[in-house]
């Protein structure tokens, strides 16, 4: 019986080893350094029919360990639609064409993070700070707004520009479009 449960242990560790490790996404010193000057991404997603659609800017900040970008958007907004849909959110830094990377969208509804949006946002954005505009406690509270973390996956190739309606790159990094 002993040497039957030493062989599962072991056929066990077999199998583990032999599972696909999911890449580990890590942001890359080229956006970092982007990030940590802009005061704007512009992001996009992915249609239906896998098609990128308009990039438009959006206030942002960055999770606590840096490892994502932190955004609040209203919850029948087009982009929150697409990312509760599974898209891809294709993002350039500081302008629709600055340096572009593609990520996994997540839409959560965890305190820190709103808080830690809330926070930032009003430190870094004026109009939030003096005229209200953007995210709050009230606005979270109510459901009028959800904050998603965008994951980069990988970057895009310098010079990759939004071109709504044409297909988008996916995750995987083929040129096949992300339905």
């Amino acid at each position: 019986m002993r040497n039957y449960a030493a062989f599962l242990s072991i056929a066990m560790i077999g199998v583990c080893l032999a599972l696909p490790v999911p890449a580990r996404a890590e942001m890359t010193p080229r956006d970092a350094q982007a990030l940590a000057g802009a005061k704007l991404i512009y992001i996009a997603t992915v249609r239906k029919d896998g098609n990128q659609s308009k990039a438009v800017p959006v206030w942002f900040t960055m999770s606590a360990d840096n490892k994502a970008i932190l955004i609040q958007t209203g919850p029948q907004s087009w982009k929150a639609r697409r990312i509760k849909r599974g898209s891809p959110a294709l993002i350039w830094i500081g302008s629709a064409n600055g340096p572009a990377f593609i990520g996994k969208g997540e839409i959560t509804s965890d305190a820190a993070i709103e808080q830690k949006i809330l926070t930032d946002m009003h430190d870094k954005y004026w109009e939030n700070r003096v005229m209200g505009i953007g995210p709050s406690a009230a606005r979270f509270k109510s459901g009028e707004r959800i904050a998603i973390v965008v994951t980069p996956v990988r970057d895009l190739p310098d010079g990759f520009s939004s071109s709504p309606g044409t297909p988008a790159p996916t995750l995987a990094g083929n040129s096949a479009a992300v339905r």
